[in-house]
């Protein structure tokens, strides 16, 4: 004689979050329009002298390459706030794909490709350069295994490599937040350590910058993933 059991009732499927429900998604959104409506009007002008950054001498392509290069990362930057939105996310995943291509192919890759050249071409010194020549390799290398992830269907890696992929594309605005911090905190020594040059300060405040945010922002988007993974936060068994 065989027992037969009725199979336990199947979880309802989860429903996305409200927006409120995720505190931070408005501050978010909040800091990017901010960023991007204090840097991204200069270029618009398409005015070589009100640039932040000093064009090289005698370099005729620089400048307009400096200008797609702010386009492409603004697309970037406002494309990444609607891949990484839960709610938007779930409910729209049409939307989700199309934003996700243009985030891609219109925003990181010409982006961080253009962000090789200008990298090279800094005015602000070799720990300058190296920090973004690196920064924008990085950049293009997460957000191609993220696509390689999307494209082999292992979404669980998609969504690990391309939240490292968000973490670099907010990674400029962390670097100017550090950027005044660290210029603060050097002025005074500009006449002992910076042998009087505000220049050579400025230069040692702007490398502290694009050096320290990417790294924070990547540890602590690995703290996150590792904090979110199943049984992350079981208490250990007790002896």
């Amino acid at each position: 004689m065989t027992h037969t059991m009725n199979a336990p009732p199947a979880a309802p499927p989860r429903r996305a979050q409200t927006w409120w429900r995720r505190p931070w998604i408005v501050p978010l959104l909040l800091v990017v329009a901010a960023f991007l409506a204090f840097s991204v009007p200069p270029y618009l002008t398409f005015d070589p002298s009100l640039s932040r950054l000093e064009p090289p001498e005698g370099n005729q392509i620089y400048y307009p390459l400096l200008v797609a290069h702010v386009l492409f990362g603004t697309v970037a930057m406002v494309t990444a706030c609607f891949q990484i939105w839960p709610a938007f996310r779930t409910q729209h995943r049409r939307g989700h794909r199309i934003t996700g291509r243009v985030y891609v192919f219109g925003g990181v890759l010409p982006a961080a490709l253009l962000g090789l050249y200008i990298g090279w071409h800094t005015a602000a010194g070799p720990s300058v350069r190296v920090a973004n020549l690196v920064g924008s390799a990085l950049w293009l290398t997460v957000t191609i295994i993220g696509l390689r992830m999307a494209r082999q269907r292992r979404y669980g890696e998609h969504r690990k490599w391309m939240s490292r992929s968000f973490a670099l594309t907010m990674s400029i605005v962390l670097s100017r937040v550090i950027n005044v911090v660290a210029t603060i905190a050097l002025t005074p020594q500009v006449d002992t350590t910076f042998g009087g040059s505000a220049e050579l300060m400025q230069y040692s405040a702007a490398s502290i910058g694009v050096w320290l945010s990417p790294l924070l922002l990547l540890l602590l988007t690995d703290w996150l993933l590792e904090r979110r993974k199943p049984g992350a936060r079981r208490p250990a068994p007790s002896a």
